[in-house]
This record gives structure tokens, C-alpha cells and sequence, in this order.
């Protein structure tokens, strides 16, 4: 497949230089508050293991009490790996031995190494996005029926889902993604790897990084589920529900962000991504995450000025505010809708039978 370049498509440093002027200097300043935030919810974690050290002391009728922490520690999974994402955009410090300690402590909880997530996300991803080099992009209907691919169609939102297939995929997901991108890069560290919607190389001094900063998560994990004294109580309580929980809130975001949107030569991320309308007291929870294209826009911005992005961009493109989507809305339709690329702007699904054109279609002259 071959994705054609549309004049009537911009480019992400377009809307960038055009609106860069126009926002104050302070919204690409470092915000500390953003690194506090982290350490907080990481303190949220380390007190619900605590706590979670005693659960084999109460009465089995009682435990449900811990479930309101356990909720609260599954949030402070999805705010660390936001969090992180700021951090590791640059926009919370400067000092490259902090971002370094922060990064990977807040990481942790997510399987994922810092350094694969800057080159993986920061690096392709930002770079490409829904484009065929991207790694995060739906599956072409004519790539191999991987087990990559199988897992994905299995699981992913679409209208041939289970409910069961579903409700797993939701808590299970940024696992999978995880392992897949993982072990793409230190088993076999090359373009042709199939298993992925895209796959790509890193350098051998980053590889070795990957690999030293998984083994220091996995020991910390090793290090968690040993201080619960791998009692089954405490790891789906304290453990697994919170991860599951907060999988479940970072795949939602993932899922409605990109997944609608059509393939794009030229990355334009009013085309290419959506943001959501949420609550506002989900964006404050949630340091803005929701407004997703405007991060694609300007990713070393201090994401207390996306609003004010969007505020730009209602000005200066509001032929372009598709873009931004109710959340039950892009949920919706991405039940609606099957979860393979037949071609830049149509969805297909396993068998290819289907046929659905994409929710943000590519812009006309």
C-alpha cells in the first residue's frame, strides 16, 4: 500500500511555526510541578502496597474496603505514565540525570524502558505518525496474519469484537504493546520484523540501554511481589487490579487518539490524531492528555497551555476542528467500525469483507 502525498494536507511544523509566536515563552519553560505530580502518585503506589502488606490480617468479608485504594492506585498508574510523558518530552526538567531516575521509577510500573519509550514515541512516533513507519498505527489488511496481529484483532475495539476479548484487551493491551515493541528490538533489532505494524531499528548503545533498564524493572517488580510475600490476596488487590485499572485508562486514550484517523504521508496532526472532550476534572486528574492533537503540534509544551493551543487553533483553522471528539463519540465509532487499513482512508476487517471509511477523512482542495 502506498500512501499519496495530499497538497491539501499540513504539515505539523506548519501549524508550528505559525502559532509558536503567538503562545507566551513561559509555556515552553520546564515545569517542575509536573516531576511532583509524579512523586506523588508513585508515594500513592508505595503506601497501597503498604497497606496492602497487612490484607492477609483481615477478615475476608472485609477486603473490599481496600478496593477504593486499589481504584485510586489503578489512576496513579495512568497519571505516572502521562506524567512521564511530559517529563520525557522535555517539559517538566532539564537535568538529564533527573529525567533519567524519574523516568524510569515512574516507567516501571508500565514495563516500559525510558529509552525504548523516547525512540519508540518520541523518536518514530511523533515523527510518523499513522503513517506506514509508524509503529502505533492499525494493522494493513494485506500484512501477515502475525500473532501480533491476531492478538490485536482479538482484543482492539471494533465491531467483531467479544465482550470478553474486549474487557481483557482493555486491562491487557499496553502490555501487549509493551512486549511486542520489546522484544522486537533486543531479540531481533531490524525493519523486516512482522509482528508489528512497523518495525524499527535502534543503535547498539541503545539497545544495550533497553536491555540494562529491563532488567533494573523487572527486579523491581521481582522486589514488589516479594514484599507482598507473593501471597495471591495482595497481587490481584494491590498489584494487578490497580494495574489493570490504570491500563485500562492509558489504552482508552490510545485507542481513540489514532485509531479512527486515516494513513498519512505527511503528518498532519489535525488529520492524523483526535483529541477528546472529557470533564474537566478528567484533564486536570489526567495533565491534559486528552488534548491530543495539540500535543502532536507542539510536543515540548508544557501541557497547561494545550487549551490554549486549541484556543489558536480555532482562529486560524477552524475548517480543521473535526478533530476534536466527544469521548463516548470516537468510543462509539470505534465499535462501529472494523480495525484494519484497506487503503489510506478505509477500514477493513480480518477477512476483508468489510468496508468503512475512516472517521477523520483526508481533506479536499
Amino acid at each position: 500500500m502506498t500512501v499519496p502525498t495530499d497538497q491539501a494536507l499540513t504539515h505539523q511544523s506548519v501549524y508550528a511555526k505559525k502559532l509558536r509566536p503567538l503562545l507566551p515563552p513561559e509555556a515552553f519553560f520546564p515545569d517542575a510541578s509536573k516531576a511532583v505530580i509524579l512523586c506523588i502518585n508513585l508515594a500513592i503506589l508505595v503506601l497501597g502496597w503498604a497497606i496492602a502488606d497487612k490484607l492477609d490480617r483481615w477478615d475476608i468479608r472485609l477486603l473490599w474496603l481496600y478496593l477504593p485504594l486499589a481504584l485510586i492506585m489503578g489512576n496513579s498508574v495512568a497519571v505516572l505514565a502521562f506524567s512521564c510523558h511530559d517529563l520525557m518530552h522535555g517539559t517538566v526538567a532539564r537535568n538529564h540525570r533527573l529525567i533519567g531516575v524519574l523516568s524510569l521509577l515512574g516507567q516501571t510500573i508500565l514495563w516500559m524502558p525510558p529509552t525504548l519509550w523516547k525512540l519508540l514515541h518520541n523518536r518514530v512516533h511523533h515523527n510518523t505518525t499513522n503513517s506506514l513507519s509508524d509503529p502505533d498505527r492499525n494493522y494493513l489488511h494485506t500484512q501477515p496474519k502475525t500473532w501480533g496481529k491476531w492478538l490485536q484483532n482479538l482484543c482492539f475495539p471494533s465491531f467483531e469484537v467479544h465482550p470478553i476479548g474486549l474487557v481483557v484487551g482493555m486491562a491487557a493491551a499496553w502490555g501487549f504493546y509493551a512486549f511486542r515493541n520489546l522484544t522486537s528490538v533486543l531479540l531481533f533489532n531490524r525493519e523486516t520484523v512482522d509482528y508489528l505494524p512497523a518495525a524499527f531499528k535502534v543503535k547498539a548503545k541503545e539497545r544495550l540501554a533497553i536491555a540494562g533498564e529491563f532488567l533494573v524493572i523487572l527486579v523491581l517488580h521481582l522486589g514488589i511481589l516479594s514484599y507482598l510475600q507473593f501471597s495471591l490476596v495482595k497481587i490481584v488487590m494491590s498489584y494487578l487490579l490497580p494495574i489493570w485499572v490504570g491500563y485500562s485508562i492509558m489504552i482508552f486514550y490510545i485507542y481513540t487518539q489514532h485509531l479512527v484517523c486515516p494513513l498519512t504521508a505527511v503528518n498532519d496532526p489535525l488529520v492524523n490524531s483526535v483529541s477528546l472532550r472529557v470533564p474537566k476534572i478528567v484533564d486536570r486528574l489526567h495533565l491534559n492528555f486528552s488534548y491530543h492533537a495539540e500535543h502532536h503540534i507542539f510536543p515540548s509544551i508544557n501541557s497547561d497551555y494545550y487549551p490554549a493551543v486549541r484556543e489558536l487553533l480555532q482562529i486560524y483553522y477552524p475548517d480543521r476542528m473535526h478533530y476534536i471528539l466527544d469521548a463516548r463519540e470516537a468510543w462509539r465509532f470505534l465499535l462501529a467500525t472494523p480495525r484494519h487499513y484497506q487503503d489510506e482512508t478505509t477500514l477493513t476487517n480480518w477477512s476483508g469483507k468489510a468496508s468503512i471509511a475512516c472517521l477523520l477523512n483526508l481533506p479536499t482542495l
